[in-house]
């Protein structure tokens, strides 16, 4: 089975079609930045971008994604350059734990791609499904807003 992850293509030999795309960027790919978190896509620590569209995937099996392109956290960035939402991450400190802050970011590049100056509104119902133990959805908030503002 072939995937395209973050632009470059991939073979997957020895890997059972059901098996969840988390597990395959994990285990077999080696790109660690989705992170299971719950197992039952309700987290969103696993969040990656499948077509374009952020996806949880702990419940997607490889097979329903050979044919699309998947980007990971690690794909985000772009010729050595951080992605907004990246440096207004840091700028803004919003990591504490860390442990769900890849799927956070990507479900956010998702809602700037579909709504690029979105409202406190938009980024409360695009971030609903991520949850954060530490609390920083404040914080994410004002990320996602300066990231916005930057474009």
């Amino acid at each position: 089975m072939r995937v395209k992850i973050n632009g470059e293509e991939h073979v997957l030999e020895n890997v059972d079609p059901s098996t969840p795309l988390l597990w395959v960027l994990r285990d077999h790919l080696r790109l660690v930045g989705a992170k299971y978190g719950c197992g039952i896509a309700q987290c969103g620590a696993c969040t990656v971008h499948l077509g374009g569209a952020s996806v949880r995937s702990c419940s997607i099996p490889i097979s329903a994604a050979a044919d699309q392109e998947i980007t990971t956290i690690e794909g985000l960035a772009r010729d050595g350059q951080l992605h907004p939402l990246q440096k207004a991450w840091i700028e803004h400190d919003v990591a504490q734990c860390g442990y769900c802050q890849a799927g956070q970011i990507m479900s956010a590049a998702a809602l700037l791609k579909r709504t690029p100056k979105p409202s406190d509104a938009d980024i409360d119902a695009a971030m609903a499904g991520n949850l954060c133990r530490c609390g920083t959805y404040l914080r994410i908030r004002k990320a996602i807003h300066a990231a916005a503002n930057q474009a």
